[in-house]
């Protein structure tokens, strides 16, 4: 399995965290211009770099899935159970950010899409670890066409294979989840609306992620 789940209640690691020097790769899912897409949608992710996903409104998903089979999660169609968020419902008012953060256990290429409605089908979809020097045509291109002609887009059944949290926002989202977190996780409701969000980047462990962001990347030291 290329992620791991985890849970953690210290308090005292942001030092230790910078120390080990985990690199986060932060993913905004959604817009806040209401486009649906990943962003960004292709990234490069070492062995126990961290991925952390941040959504905007309305109500997105982080689904796993086969190259060969995009909109279905990956379970479906083989023995791995990948990750699944769960639907993170947002409005558009809100002052919080739902986060979903997963560990990098191996390279092999991860394609991801969002299960809400027809997004999958109309391009929010991304790779993390595209390796076109293996097979040249498993591209994003390629699975974002292939996506395009699905005539299902399906859920998970279970929140699976990461971390869950809520940031409190102190004012416009730049995508690096700078603030602090309840440590509660934000559960999963029922399919709702579409879409939103802002660009992204990567992030050292010790920059200003919020106290949340933090407990999801301290797994690192405890694994």
């Amino acid at each position: 399995m290329q992620f791991t789940s985890f849970v953690l209640s210290a308090l005292s690691i942001g030092s230790a965290l910078a120390q080990a020097g985990v690199t986060v790769h932060v993913v905004r899912v959604g817009s806040m211009n209401g486009s649906l897409a990943f962003y960004p949608n292709n990234i490069k992710a070492a062995v126990g770099d961290m991925v952390q996903f941040q959504f905007a409104p309305n109500n997105h998903t982080v689904t796993q899935s086969t190259f060969d089979a995009p909109c279905q999660p990956i379970a479906a169609n083989s023995n791995v159970t990948g990750i699944y968020s769960g639907f993170m419902p947002v409005s558009a008012s809100s002052t919080t950010t739902p986060t979903y953060t997963v560990m990098v256990k191996n390279t092999t290429p991860m394609w991801l899409y969002c299960s809400q409605g027809k997004h999958c089908q109309n391009g929010m979809t991304m790779v993390i670890n595209e390796n076109t020097a293996a097979n040249s045509t498993r591209t994003l291109a390629a699975y974002s066409a292939l996506a395009a002609k699905s005539t299902v887009n399906l859920p998970g059944t279970a929140v699976s294979g990461g971390s869950s949290n809520t940031t409190t926002s102190t004012g416009t989202e730049t995508g690096s989840g700078t603030g602090t977190t309840s440590p509660s996780g934000s559960g999963t409701s029922a399919p709702q609306a579409t879409t939103s969000g802002s660009a992204a980047h990567h992030v050292r462990a010790g920059d200003a992620m919020g106290l949340g962001g933090l407990f999801a990347v301290a797994v690192a030291m405890f694994l």
